[in-house]
């Protein structure tokens, strides 16, 4: 395989970066979870700059995504890197991109002073938590990750 070459997306990758969470969820079996449009991309991604995407491409072909924003420690009193998802093709997994992707955006964190790189992996995924503890990450036992969207997060505002 030739080598990987990764890059900031700009505001053109917009449909790229929608496919790359469209194939993301359908691999997670949550497509019809994903109300996300080029449009917000653009907004969001590119005009609010709420979140950075990186793209790995082999050949210029696009093969690799990952988005992440930062996130703050109050203990550590600095910055982290919060990776909200790391996908690479299926026809591509196994010749070390993730890894690579992985290791930029540790680099990226390094650079700007950040505390930390985190993630969260689903409990079914085997192979995912296997490649994470594989390059020295802990899971964070005892953590329980919560959420509220939607109604919930509407009826919790008020």
């Amino acid at each position: 395989m030739s080598e990987l070459k990764i890059r900031t997306a700009a505001e053109g990758d917009c449909a790229l970066i929608l496919s790359f969470i469209r194939e993301l969820a359908e691999y997670e079996n949550m497509l019809d979870e994903v109300v996300a449009t080029q449009e917000l991309l653009r907004e969001w991604l590119f005009e609010k700059q709420k979140a950075e995407v990186i793209i790995g491409e082999v050949d210029e072909k696009p093969v690799a995504f990952a988005l992440f924003f930062h996130n703050f420690s109050t203990f550590l009193g600095r910055a982290g890197i919060y990776l909200e998802d790391l996908y690479v093709r299926p026809d591509k997994r196994g010749a070390g991109i993730g890894k690579k992707m992985l290791a930029h955006l540790a680099r990226i964190a390094i650079e700007r002073g950040c505390g930390r790189l985190e993630w969260a992996c689903l409990d079914w995924n085997e192979s995912g938590i296997a490649f994470y503890l594989s390059l020295g990450a802990k899971p964070l036992n005892g953590w329980t990750l919560y959420r509220v969207t939607g109604d919930t997060l509407r009826e919790l505002a008020q």
